[in-house]
């Protein structure tokens, strides 16, 4: 199946109803294809064609579903960017791709003009929101220019989507993910999670692979989308009371908003059944809180991009163990290997390789990068694991997250759901930092609750009381916040540098 066919298949089984709620308009999905049709013959009058790329950078709107489906059906590959990169992040990718075209949206119009700058061959402008002149065209003036697309020749071991990795450390690599990789996991999620047909939540990004699967299991599933351009705690809870909805995705640090806030019980939240949460790592504390304020469950999953993303998944009808992700979903091998490649024991740790039609053919245009992840069909994942005798898989840590202290292996999880657990403690993350005596010592960087107060000393006895000394952190830092990228994962390569800066000065 190809991306495209997800919404052929949708009209042709759920018949035309609201597809996209957006502010105060909606689109139903027959409007949704009018759109992509006309967009994408558009694009091929503007002299894009069949396996060019093109970049959809802006905040989460109807128009970012409309240029996805119009650039597939065009038969163009699509490059979904975060708005938030910064202009030199978003030039390396559009001089890595070759985009012969750049959709986005005024805000964020003046750091792609900063981005296209120096390149020997500049992609089409094309806005959304405003019209055209000579710094873009209009969305919907190429979008009038078009007519009916009927399709492409396009296969589905085709690439479909290249989504570069945040690029933490050093330039963000393109994900090669084809139209097989997207629906087969969208196909396999619907599967596993046995979910109502209903309206659901988009608040995560859909220029971030776990929000676009989202999209398409919704389309999948006749289901609808309230489409949030920014996450707005107060917006979300509105939207869970009007719409009665029964579940809706997101990632941990919504999920602490929504406990943290503190009018949510002027809204009623009574229709809501769970909430999957994936892109990080979840605490057990987070857990446990939003279950006993909403009433409501949450499912951990775990994904990443190279593997379409969703791996593994709780789900209705089986257990739930805080603190794991779950097990594979249907289509999905998993297994956990040692450094030579071995399996490992039962509830030993080791790293999480996966397996299945979801899992990426390669990185574009990087064929070492390539090799080094994909040995034997199997995709080495860079995150430490364990799974028990029941097929629960639970995240130790990333393998590049790893402390070594004093020649033990310490993993910062471990450390952080303790911290988690202390009540005055809203958010934390452990970090190495390099030591002459030890090698690396562990600090804890900590966000303090509201009007709560502890010390360093409190916490850090506090850790020894449920932890083995080597375990414990060197120091405690307070921080107001923990920078995080546009999906919510706290970004550990920023904190280390803070932690470093803090060191120097004192």
């Amino acid at each position: 199946m190809r991306l495209s066919d997800l919404l052929e298949t949708n009209i042709s089984k759920f018949g035309e109803y609201p597809f996209l709620h957006f502010k105060e308009k909606q689109y139903t999905n027959l409007e949704c294809r009018e759109f992509a049709d006309q967009f994408a013959g558009g694009l091929k009058k503007r002299g894009i064609t069949v396996g060019d790329r093109v970049i959809v950078c802006m905040p989460n709107c109807p128009e970012v579903i409309f240029a996805y489906q119009g650039i597939t059906r065009a038969g163009v590959i699509i490059v979904p960017v975060m708005f938030t990169l910064h202009p030199k992040e978003l030039h390396y990718i559009a001089l890595n791709s070759g985009a012969k075209a750049v959709i986005t949206s005024s805000p964020i119009l003046g750091n792609v003009e900063k981005a296209l700058e120096g390149l020997a061959s500049k992609p089409i402008v094309i806005v959304v929101d405003q019209p055209t002149s000579e710094r873009g065209l209009n969305f919907y003036d190429v979008w009038s220019e078009g007519s009916f697309v009927s399709g492409n020749e396009r296969k589905e071991d085709d690439t479909a989507v290249i989504l570069y990795t945040s690029g933490t450390t050093g330039n963000p690599k393109g994900v090669l993910l084809t139209h097989k990789n997207l629906t087969s996991n969208a196909e396999n999620s619907v599967k596993h999670n046995e979910l109502e047909r209903g309206t659901t939540i988009g608040v995560l990004p859909l220029a971030h692979v776990y929000g676009l699967t989202i999209s398409n299991i919704c389309l999948l599933m006749g289901s609808s989308i309230v489409i949030f351009s920014t996450f707005d705690t107060k917006e979300v809870f509105r939207a869970i009371e009007k719409y009665e909805v029964k579940n809706f995705s997101a990632v941990p640090a919504m999920i602490h908003a929504l406990v943290s806030y503190s009018s949510a019980e002027e809204y009623n939240t009574s229709s809501l059944e769970s909430v999957s949460s994936g892109s990080a790592p979840l605490p057990v504390a987070l857990l446990h809180a939003f279950e006993k304020k909403f009433g409501a469950k949450v499912f951990e999953g775990y994904g990443l991009s190279e593997a379409a993303p969703i791996v593994t998944a709780h789900k209705n009808g089986i257990e739930i163990k805080p603190g794991s992700v779950g097990i594979p979903i249907p289509g999905v091998e998993v297994k956990i290997v040692d450094e030579n490649g071995d399996e490992v024991e039962c509830g030993e740790v080791g790293e999480l390789c996966v397996r299945g039609e979801n899992v990426t053919p390669g990185y574009y245009q990087n064929v070492e990068e390539s090799r080094r992840v994909l040995i034997n069909s199997w995709l080495h994942t860079g995150d430490m694991a364990r799974m028990d005798d029941e097929g629960y898989v639970y995240i130790v840590d990333r393998k590049k997250d790893l402390i070594i202290r004093g020649g033990f292996n310490v993993y910062p999880r471990d450390v952080e759901e303790i911290l988690n657990s202390h009540e005055t403690v809203s958010e934390v993350a452990v970090v190495g930092v390099p030591d002459e005596k030890m090698g690396e010592e562990m600090v804890a960087c900590v966000v303090v609750k509201p009007g709560a107060v502890t010390s360093e000393e409190e916490l850090i006895t506090y850790c020894q009381e449920h932890l083995a000394k080597n375990k414990t952190p060197r120091r405690i830092v307070f921080l107001e916040t923990l920078p995080r990228n546009g999906v919510g994962k706290i970004l550990k390569t920023h904190l280390r540098k803070t932690v470093a800066e803090i060191e120097i000065r004192n």
